[in-house]
């Protein structure tokens, strides 16, 4: 039974799930299962899967093609599955996408091509070949820090007006409160926004429209406890819940260490057993953990 997704469509708290490894860097099943159902029990409105913060620059075709029905199985259409599915081939995005489609995933989560850095013709037609080949809703995701393919408001307002099925946008492209009121003044309501890079500007995207985040998968009772009180109109106490956890956020936004905190948080937490990312993501040092521990401790979760 699909969520029944309201006036608004798809919106709230999605975090990226995390790709969990066993200590020799093969998938642990288990413990991906255990993420999933751990993060559903959070609360949260969806899922995205094989995004940045899943590690899914280190996966392989074949790694994601067996852990996304696996995935999409567990979750049993508790809360909508995105799958990213971008590629730096048009065509092999579309054969993706369809694939993600065909295993039921609820919507896709489209990097553009960033290894020809596209013009803006490139780019309207790599979305419009992916939205012509699926009939669910397609996510733009605006990561110029990764991809170094910026996406303009006004781009986005053309993929909305010319692409069917593109639904949503997420905008990672700092500073992204900025970035979120350009888009939805060029967007108005075609377009649903989600903010991204950890949630960091989470409650200044609220304030200019966004509908919802995509942070990584370990301080979900958090995020939702924020969108919660920020939808009952409690603003205070969203924003009071949200510094208290700023330390965090910010040293999970270290640049490829932040998965590595993650996956220390959620095995203190007993939900996954081992910390390990694939390289070239990277690991904390001893004296990081440690660092952690003791943001953590001080934030009293």
């Amino acid at each position: 039974m699909k969520n029944d997704l309201g006036h608004h469509g798809h919106q709230g708290i999605y975090p990226i799930l995390l790709t969990t490894f066993t200590a020799d860097h093969e998938i642990d099943e288990q413990s991906q299962l255990a993420l999933v159902n751990y993060l559903i029990d959070c609360g949260v409105h969806g899922l995205a899967i094989f995004g940045n913060a899943s590690e899914g620059y280190a996966l392989s075709e074949g790694e994601k093609a067996r852990l996304m029905p696996l995935i999409i199985r567990e979750v049993a259409g508790r809360v909508p599955v995105f799958v990213s599915t971008g590629h730096t081939g048009t065509r092999v995005a579309v054969q993706l996408s369809k694939a993600a489609a065909e295993a039921g995933a609820d919507g896709l989560m489209i990097l553009p091509p960033y290894f020809m850095k596209p013009s803006a013709e490139d780019l309207i037609g790599y979305y419009a070949a992916i939205s012509a080949a699926v009939s669910i809703p397609i996510m733009i995701q605006d990561a110029p820090l990764l991809t170094g393919v910026n996406i303009g408001a006004a781009q986005m307002a053309r993929l909305a007006r010319e692409c069917a099925n593109v639904r949503l946008t997420k905008v990672e492209a700092p500073p992204t409160a900025a970035k979120v009121t350009e888009v939805k003044n060029a967007c108005g309501e075609s377009l649903v926004i989600f903010g991204g890079l950890n949630g960091h500007f989470f409650i200044e995207e609220l304030n200019r429209g966004a509908r919802g985040t995509m942070p990584g998968s370990d301080m979900m009772p958090m995020f939702v406890e924020v969108w919660n009180h920020y939808e009952a109109g409690r603003l205070d106490a969203a924003r009071a819940t949200f510094n208290r956890h700023l330390p965090l956020i910010r040293f999970e936004l270290q640049p490829g260490l932040g998965v590595s905190a993650m996956k220390h948080n959620l095995r203190d937490l007993g939900v996954i057993r081992q910390t390990t990312v694939r390289p070239p993501t990277r690991s904390l040092d001893p004296q990081g953990i440690e660092e952690l521990q003791q943001i953590v401790s001080d934030i009293g979760r």
